[in-house]
């Protein structure tokens, strides 16, 4: 991939991701805090943007969502890699959610 590509990639990527968040935020506001992980004043601008500034913004050469998953156990968790390995899936995707909402708690 050269980057003239990359940077249709990243572009593509931040229009789907802002379009996503935005009709999540109007959909239920609470609940789209919590799925993005983002900040009640950053959701209220998202929901508030029009078609043209999101264009705008999405052309940004610079990836505008990130993982939110920077921990080793959430990941052995979603990836059901872990040592003690548990046989429900769901169990385990469980257990994730759980450790990333409490992590998401904190940083409010």
């Amino acid at each position: 991939m050269n980057d003239d590509q990359l940077t249709t990639e990243i572009r593509e990527a931040n229009m789907t991701y802002l379009m996503l968040a935005q009709n999540v935020i109007r959909k239920d506001k609470a609940e789209a805090l919590f799925r993005l992980g983002i900040s009640e004043e950053s959701a209220t601008l998202i929901a508030t943007l029009s078609p043209a500034q999101i264009m705008k913004i999405a052309s940004s050469p610079m990836l505008l969502c990130r993982f939110r998953v920077d921990d080793d156990m959430v990941w052995n968790l979603l990836t059901n890699r872990t040592v003690n390995k548990v046989d429900n899936d769901a169990t385990t995707k469980l257990h994730a959610s759980i450790l990333m909402a409490g992590r998401f708690a904190e940083a409010m």
